[in-house]
């Protein structure tokens, strides 16, 4: 089982972005990454992420950008 986020842009296109998507052994160590990275991502192009187990989505999509 691996736990990975799928970067998107604001219309839901998948996109790349740095660093590279990787997998986590559990569903805390992804949110944990993506507390620490969120920043990095949005600067990278990326708008939104969704949370994968294996090929389900767990939630998303989840805006990258600050609330208003």
């Amino acid at each position: 089982m691996a736990w990975t986020w799928r970067y998107e842009s604001s219309d839901g296109t998948e996109t790349a972005a740095a660093p590279a998507a990787q997998g986590f052994p559990t569903q805390s160590d992804a949110e944990t990454w993506i507390g620490e990275t969120w920043r990095e991502l949005l600067d990278g192009g990326v708008d939104q992420v969704t949370l994968l187990e294996d090929e389900r989505v767990v939630y998303g999509p989840m805006s990258l950008h600050p609330a208003e």
